[in-house]
């Protein structure tokens, strides 16, 4: 028996202590510790499962398993030692609920294992789960309690009475027990039945006195569960009591007990307002009555309370349950023949039949099992009490509901299906009452169950009891029921389907009275037969054939068909043309109307001698292969036309029967006259039109076949479309047999048109159908080709042209050529065509077919290209397909025509909509059409040069931008390809260069955004593989086309980067496989996709370039220069990022390979350079190793300028040798180094890098190339010239560049600040521009000079002067640095700065005198080494006749050096050198001034044993040093000041020493010192003083004002001083008519300092005259001799 258990959920009392005789953990240690570590595993287990995945969740449940059994296994060993291991843990205070539900768990398992267990084990076990299933705590205790319950269940099984004992002990009569007591009871008594039973009724009657004390429901669902399964225990003991081996208990043992709980449960808990609790007592109850119900003195009992059971189908109760048990009391009712009171009859009935009639219980979730209980009831209430049953239902039909009328009548087919025995006559007169009842309701479902209920009584026998009124209700219901079909319109109303319903359930009855009832075939037949032929719902079509077929069958086992159906006095029949042409139409359609098609057969079958005798051992023959046929098939098996061309076959094997007759002219007169009985469109009226014209092909007299095809064509309605359609397939199929007739009914109608050709309205013939002019033409159009396709072949050439296509082409050049007349026009073209080609092999020219082509090309040419709303498109290239197949043949022109004018009709169409089925299916069509036609026309040119033309053809289209024409264009292509591949039979498929053309213009589409479009392709690239490697036949079974296989099935997926990855697998394939002279073909083709579709095609094509670059770029040495020539046109057109930048990689990869080359190409590009030809330079600079490969082959390119050209050995060298503009190279310099990433990158080139472009700098700096005309290199003018770019500018913007990257920032912002960009930028300003930037590099890239000084050295000899002066200002600088000393490079540096002081050119001699100065501060120690080369260079240059530059420089070059020789070095040098630094001291050049006197004050300073010399030399030059102190230049007049001081020694002058040196010290003006002087002089040396004075008046004539105003200042200081006694030997006139023009001097300085000296010199001789009259008149006279 099932093990039944419900946890509840209740609190314990708390724990009471275990016994103190149980032993403890340390009794058996090992095996407790084993039992302990395994029980751990469990734990772990359980608390890590958690967080692991399924597998490892798995594996844990295998290690808990493994866990228990070992335990188990044990347990086999030592039962006694485990057992109290485990019993050990359970007393635990800190285990784990867990732990126990996992203790229990294995202990029942150990318990199940055969053998004994030890006594005191068992009895502490069964304490301890006592009280555990009794101390429910918390909710997760419900599953300890649970297993500590079953544990004791286990344990009954060897120890039953322990178990017994401790339950019943917790059993006390008026105390309610715990929950899991009574739990455990009733599991005990399930498990262990025949040891319980003496202990049942113990149990039973303390329970009872429990019942009043339970008032939770969960305790009243305990009790409720607890007592079924009692009752189901006590019933397995009565069932098998012979198997105990405890003494003998009967029935009555026990219901005493159970009535008292039955009573209790219905009277009291089922009056619960919980739902829960009343369903509990309803499952209980029903085992109780199982056992109270066979016991008579209780039955009765039991019978009182069914009123209350009633009562509870209005509370909230499934009814199913109630149902059920009322069931079960009705049933035992029936069995015991003791039958409920008839008191509660009414109130069973009223309550069981408001279950049926009610919509509440249909609400309910078992209502279908439940009515199904209630029927049951209801046939055993029959049983019982038939006549008051059949009372009752004649009362309820009393109502005018809808629903109880139903449901009554519902109950009653029941109980008549039911065949019950006390059913007698009287029951059944009140039955049809009840029935008749309601025979006026017109509602459609009493009228269903009236019907149904009719039928019940035909099947059960009843027949008689349906004759009459049965028989006329069921016609009734079938004649409105069909007229209602037959005139209702097409909905899906309630009242429709119920109409279908009626008409359906009245069909089953007449089939049910037909088979069943004798004696009504009379009275049915005509009804039936007039159905057939008249009725248009077809579906009542089955039930009425096998109708008629049951009346047929009965009729000829009854013998009456003679009298009954053969003659027609008695029984009026349609004639047998009629019946078979509407049996044979409607069997086109044979399983509509639930498999209408086997029963009209099987109708033609019992009815075909009296339809044709002739043909009745024809159709016992061919009648029942075509039922087979129907019945092998189902509606969604069988094939229409497969099924129709049997009928035919059938009709025509018939009809061959009546030849000679004019049988087969009736039935097609039958046929045209019910073409107006069928809707259009129809199956049926389709099969009519191809019946008819079978028929009437077989027809034997003409002018009778003639009038029904003119009566045909006058009332078909050329307006629908399938009428038409039937008209001319009717017409064809008639001209099969009788094509001259049918030509000369058309030629007859056409006459009949002509004559209303004004109006062009036939109402005369129809006037229903006012048809249109264009409808009619484009019928017969139609209708002359349908001839053509059906006519014998014998008789198809001799009027294809005359009688047939010369009148289509008639009708079409006289119509408006509306969509409608093309169609026609375009299908009866197709339809001749057709025809002609099946005659196979002819000699026939078709002279029509070029203007047939001329009118389908003008078709063409007119459908639009923004929609396709009709099929005019496809037709016309089919039929242009077919008239290709023709003679004559195309020309070569026709076809090249043909193919663009049919692409472009097709191409351009957008795609359809997803919704649009048929639209799609238009597309589809004119897709294969197009297919089709280019095939065909392919075929006429199958050699290279007819394929490259067709691709040349789809070229544009392949490159469109919108997907669809994409995607047919690669279509098209994929179709023709394989096409010429199958049909070439040339050993060369493609000519040269054709497969390169062909892959690079399909390569882009391997990452097309469709689908297709892409796997399209691939197939394409087999497709030319095969036919590039000379094989037609393909390359299946290969490694390559497998591997292009692989790649189309994963071209499926939309990730686009995906798509590119396989996109270059293919290219890596295609790269194997072609040759080398394509591989420029092919790139070049790939890369003239670039900018013609979209951004993905472009990255398509730039993956392909690169791919085959990478892996085929070894083998295009030669080819390079076009290659790049190829990318760097298409280079400017390609502006996005992610095409672009796979471009310039390109590039790069053709770089690393081919440097020189790529380098060479680039440079030849005109300046200025382009953002294109930039970004190709800076990408070269992303790879530092190879950007400096780059820089230094561009530094060669700079200086090959400057170097001897070498002859080219190779072609390559042609290339590279080639004439480049070094000034180009120079601007790529400029981007490479802009674009590095960081300077550390640049630093070891930089010396290189700056002088190089130094040199260029240099080699443009002459006033030849200061602006060269801008056509002459490709510069760009931007407004005026000032901003004309120059090869200058740009050398100065890299220099820049290549300064800022290598450099400082210090560095640049100095050079900025100095103005070296401009001074460089002006040729006449270079040098010093140069100076200074070489003055600013060495400073602040000090590091660096040894290289500079290594590069730069070459260039002091150089043959090239701008160089060698560029080279010379660099080393001024480096001079200055002791590197060139160290690193002994100052002999050979000294040497040449030696040769450049010597040149001819000025400016080279200063920059070499100013280096070789600089000797001085970059090795002193080496002066007086190269003392006698520096003298000589230095004298020579101090007297050079052409620059004062350089005289001056020289001047400063002594000053530096000389200090650093000694006296002996200097030799007779000093004296010339002090010679000619006073000759300049008067010098217009005031720089030359300045470095006369400054050198000749360091000459006083270094005069040593040359004093004497020098003092004389002081002496020369003191008025002029004295003058210059005025020097307009404030530069020279300082220096002037500090030469004085150091000249003065010489004059031994202590005073005026002392004096100048106050004064100076002071910073007052040195006037006063020249008037000390001068005072000092006239004391002390009158005649010096004079010398001066002689000296300062020659400089009256200077060509400076201040000079010449200092002089007569000093002229005055003199005549002030000079003693009157040497005043005479001054010309005082003469000095006096020097300072009168001193006065006329334009300079104010001098007016006023001329005056000032005149008058001081008028007061000087007025003073002289005064003194010397004075004096001559104290002379005495002379004494007289």
């Amino acid at each position: 028996m099932e093990k039944k258990a419900l946890v509840p959920a209740r609190l314990s009392l708390s724990r009471p202590p275990l016994p103190p005789d149980l032993p403890g953990p340390s009794s058996s240690g090992g095996v407790y510790q084993q039992v302990t570590n395994l029980l751990n595993i469990v734990d772990e287990d359980d608390q890590e499962s958690n967080g692991m995945s399924s597998q490892e969740g798995h594996g844990s449940k295998m290690r808990k398993a493994l866990a228990s059994m070992i335990i188990i296994q044990k347990a086999n060993a030592e039962p006694s030692e485990v057992m109290t291991a485990l019993i050990n843990s359970l007393q635990l205070e800190e285990i784990s609920i867990k732990r126990k539900v996992s203790i229990y768990t294995i202990l029942q398992g150990i318990i199940q294992q055969e053998g004994e267990l030890d006594e005191e084990c068992v009895q502490t076990l069964v304490n301890l789960a006592s009280r555990e299933m009794r101390e429910i705590q918390e909710i997760e205790d419900y599953l300890l309690a649970e297993t500590a319950s079953d544990t004791l269940v286990a344990l009954s099984r060897n120890h039953f009475n322990l178990v017994m004992y401790e339950l019943q002990h917790h059993l006390k009569p008026l105390i309610l027990t715990d929950e899991f007591v009574l739990i455990t009871l009733a599991n005990l008594a399930n498990a262990n039945v025949f040891e319980f039973m003496p202990y049942m009724g113990i149990t039973l009657a303390t329970i009872f006195t429990m019942l009043r004390l339970a008032n939770g429901a969960k305790m009243r669902q305990v009790f409720c569960s607890a007592m079924e399964t009692f009752c189901e225990a006590i019933q397995f003991y009565l069932k098998h009591w012979e198997d105990s081996v405890y003494p003998i208990m009967t029935g009555e043992h026990f219901m005493n007990k159970l009535l008292p709980m039955y009573r209790h449960f219905v009277t009291v808990w089922l009056r619960s307002e919980n739902t829960e609790v009343k369903l509990a007592v309803i499952k209980s109850l029903r085992p109780m009555l199982s056992l109270l119900l066979p016991i008579e003195e209780l039955r009765e009992q039991v019978y009182d309370y069914i009123p209350l059971l009633l009562a509870e189908y209005q509370g909230s109760v499934e009814a199913l349950f109630i149902t059920q048990i009322l069931r079960q009391i009705l049933e035992v009712s029936v069995s015991s023949n003791t039958p409920v009171p008839k008191m509660q009859l009414h109130t069973i009935f009223t309550e069981l039949h408001i279950q049926v009639c009610s919509k509440a219980p249909a609400l309910q979730q078992f209502s279908s099992e439940n009515l199904a209980e209630v029927v049951q009831c209801f046939i055993a209430l029959a049983r019982s009490y038939p006549d008051e049953l059949m009372k009752f239902f004649r009362n309820q039909m009393q109502t005018g509901k809808e629903a109880i009328r139903v449901g009554t009548l519902t109950l009653l087919r029941a109980v008549l299906s039911a065949d019950v025995p006390e059913m007698n006559s009287r029951t059944l007169h009140f039955a049809v009452k009840v029935v008749r009842n309601a025979l006026c309701d017109p509602r459609a479902k009493v009228k269903l169950a009236i019907l149904r209920v009719i039928g019940q009584l035909a099947i059960s026998g009843y027949q008689e009891r349906v004759r009459g009124w049965g028989l006329r209700y069921v016609s009734l219901q079938l004649i409105l029921s069909t007229y209602k079909l037959m005139n209702r319109q097409e909905s899906c109303s309630q009242a429709d389907l119920e109409e279908k319903m009626v008409h359906k359930v009245t069909m089953d009855t007449v089939r049910i009275i037909t088979a069943s009832v004798s004696g009504v075939i009379n009275e049915f037949w005509l009804k039936l037969l007039g159905y057939i032929m008249e009725t248009e719902y077809t579906e009542a079509l089955t039930p009425i054939c096998i109708s008629l077929t049951n009346l047929a069958e009965r009729q000829r086992q009854q013998k009456e068909s003679n009298t009954n159906v053969g003659r027609r006095g008695q029984v009026e029949l349609p004639a047998p043309q009629k019946l078979l042409a509407r049996l044979l139409v409607l069997l086109s359609a044979p399983y509509k109307g639930e498999g209408r098609g086997v029963a009209m057969l099987q109708l033609l079958k019992s009815l075909h001698q009296n339809i044709a005798p002739s043909m009745a051992d024809l159709w016992e023959v061919e009648i029942p292969a075509l039922i087979q046929y129907l019945e092998e098939h189902t509606q969604y098996t069988w094939n229409q036309k497969t099924w129709e061309d049997k009928l035919i076959q059938f009709l025509r094997n018939s009809l061959k029967r009546t030849q000679g007759t004019t049988w087969s002219l009736r039935l097609s007169r039958e046929l045209n006259h019910q073409i107006v009985s069928y809707e259009s469109p129809s199956v049926e009226k389709a099969f009519l039109y191809r019946a008819l014209g079978f028929t009437l092909a077989a027809g034997q007299e003409a002018d009778k076949v003639e009038t029904q095809l003119m009566e045909l064509l006058h009332k078909t309605d050329y307006g629908n479309d399938f009428d038409r359609e039937g008209a001319i397939l009717c017409l064809g199929l008639c001209a099969r047999g009788q094509v001259v007739t049918v030509l000369h009914v058309l030629q007859e109608f056409e006459e009949k048109i002509q004559e209303t050709e004004d109006s062009w309205h036939i109402s005369a013939w129809r006037s229903d159908h006012p048809w249109r002019r264009e409808v009619v033409k484009s019928a017969l159009m139609v209708m002359y080709s349908s001839v053509a396709a059906h006519c014998h072949p014998r008789m198809l050439l001799s009027r294809v042209e005359k009688d047939i296509t010369k009148k289509i082409l008639h009708h079409y050049a006289t119509s408006c050529q509306d969509v409608s007349l093309k169609l026609a026009f375009v299908q009866s073209i197709n339809q001749i065509c057709v025809a002609i080609q099946a005659l196979g092999k002819v000699d026939f020219d078709y002279t029509y077919k070029p203007e047939l082509v001329t009118n389908l090309m003008v078709i063409l040419k007119m459908e639009p290209l923004d929609s396709l709303v009709s099929p005019v498109r496809c037709l016309t290239m089919t039929a242009l397909w077919h008239l290709s197949k023709l003679k004559p043949p195309f020309t070569l022109e026709e076809n090249h025509e043909l193919m663009e004018r049919s692409v472009q009709c097709v191409f351009p169409l957008p795609p359809p909509e997803e919704d649009s089925e048929q639209v799609k299916m238009l597309y589809e069509n004119s897709m294969a059409a197009l297919m089709r036609l280019m095939q065909s026309l392919l075929e006429r040119e199958m050699d290279p040069k007819g394929l490259q033309e067709t691709f040349h053809l789809l070229e544009k289209w392949l490159h469109s931008e919108k997907d669809w024409e994409r995607e047919r264009a690669v279509i098209l292509s994929l179709h023709l390809l394989q096409v010429y591949r199958e049909g070439v039979t040339i050993l060369i498929p493609l000519k040269s260069g054709q497969f390169g053309t062909l892959i690079g213009l399909l390569a882009p589409h391997t990452c097309d955004s469709q689908v297709r479009t892409r796997q399209a392709t691939i197939d394409v690239i087999c497709c030319l593989l095969d036919l590039h490697a000379a094989r037609p036949w393909s390359i299946q079974d290969t490694m390559t086309e497998k591997l292009l296989l692989d790649i189309k099935e994963e071209l499926t997926t939309t990730d686009m980067e995906k798509i590119y990855s396989l996109s270059s697998k293919i290219a890596k394939v295609i790269s194997k496989e072609v040759r080398w002279e394509e591989l420029l073909i092919l790139l070049q083709s790939t890369c003239e996709s670039l900018g013609a579709t979209n951004l993905a095609h472009d990255k398509a094509a730039v993956t392909w370039l690169n791919t085959i670059l990478r892996l085929r770029g070894h083998e295009l040495e030669d080819k390079v220069p076009e290659i790049l020539s190829t990318i760097l046109a298409h280079l400017p057109s390609v502006l996005h990022p992610d095409v672009r930048r796979p471009l310039v990689e390109a590039v790069l990869l053709l770089a690393h390979s081919y440097q020189e080359t790529v380098i060479t190409s680039l440079l030849r590009q005109p300046l200025p350079l382009d953002s294109n030809i930039t970004e190709l330079w800076e990408a070269l600079a992303e790879d530092a190793t190879f950007a400096r490969k780059i820089l230094q082959a561009l530094m060669a390119r700079i200086q090959v300028k400057k170097a001897p050209r070498s002859s080219p050995t190779s072609k390559k060298d042609i290339w590279r040798l080639a004439a480049v503009d070094p000034i180009t190279a120079v601007c790529a310099v400029h981007k490479i180094t802009m674009a590095m990433d960081s300077r550390e990158k640049l630093q070891d080139m930089f010396p290189e890098l700056s002088c190089t472009v130094l040199q260029e700098l240099s080699s443009s700096s002459g006033p030849w190339q200061a602006a060269l005309p801008p056509d002459t290199w490709g510069v760009i003018q931007t407004g005026n010239l000032q901003n004309k770019i120059t090869p200058r500018r740009l050398t100065i913007k890299t220099l820049q560049g290549v300064l800022s990257r290598a450099g400082n920032e210090e560095m640049m912002d100095s050079l900025v600040s100095q103005g070296v960009w401009t001074l460089l930028e002006d040729p006449r300003t270079h040098i010093d521009g140069v100076c200074l930037l070489a003055r600013t590099m060495i400073l602040h890239v000090s590091p660096y000079s040894q290289r500079f000084a290594q590069l730069l050295l070459s260039g002091l000899d150089s043959e090239f002067l701008s160089w060698r002066l560029s080279s010379t200002a660099f080393f001024i600088e480096l001079m200055c640095d002791p590197v060139l000393y160290k690193k002994k490079m100052l002999k050979s540096t000294v040497l040449k700065l030696a040769k450049g002081a010597s040149h001819v050119h000025s400016t080279l001699r200063l920059l070499s005198i100013r280096a070789l100065g600089n000797l001085a501060i970059g090795a002193p120690s080496k002066v007086k080494h190269y003392r006698k080369l520096l003298l000589k260079k230095l004298l020579c240059s101090l007297c050079d006749p052409i620059s004062t530059q350089v005289i001056s420089e020289t001047m400063v070059a002594l000053s530096k050096v000389l200090g650093l020789m000694g006296e002996e070095d200097l030799g007779s040098s000093f004296e010339v050198i002090s010679m000619q630094c006073r000759a300049f001291f008067d010098d217009e050049n005031e720089t030359l001034r300045l470095h006369a006197i400054i050198l000749f004050g360091k000459l006083a300073v270094w005069a040593g044993k040359k004093k004497d010399f020098f003092a004389m030399e002081v002496r020369k030059s003191w008025i002029p040093l004295i003058l210059h102190l005025q020097d307009p230049c404030p530069d020279v007049a300082k220096a002037c000041e500090v030469t004085i001081c150091l000249c003065i020694p010489f004059w031994g002058w202590r005073k005026l020493q002392v004096s100048l040196e106050k004064f100076v010290n002071q910073g007052t003006d040195l006037s006063l010192f020249q008037m000390e002087m001068c005072s000092y002089l006239a004391r002390k040396d009158p005649d010096l003083l004079d010398t001066f004075c002689a000296e300062a008046i020659a400089y009256y004539d200077s060509e400076w004002a201040r000079i010449k105003a200092a002089a007569c200042a000093f002229t005055g200081y003199v005549l002030e001083q000079v003693v009157s006694l040497n005043l005479g030997d001054m010309d005082m006139e003469r000095l006096g008519q020097c300072l009168e023009v001193l006065q006329m001097d334009p300079e104010l300085i001098v007016q006023d300092a001329a005056k000032e000296t005149l008058a001081l010199l008028r007061r000087r001789e007025q003073r002289e005259s005064g003194n010397m009259s004075v004096a001559l008149a104290r002379r005495p006279a002379p004494s007289e001799t």
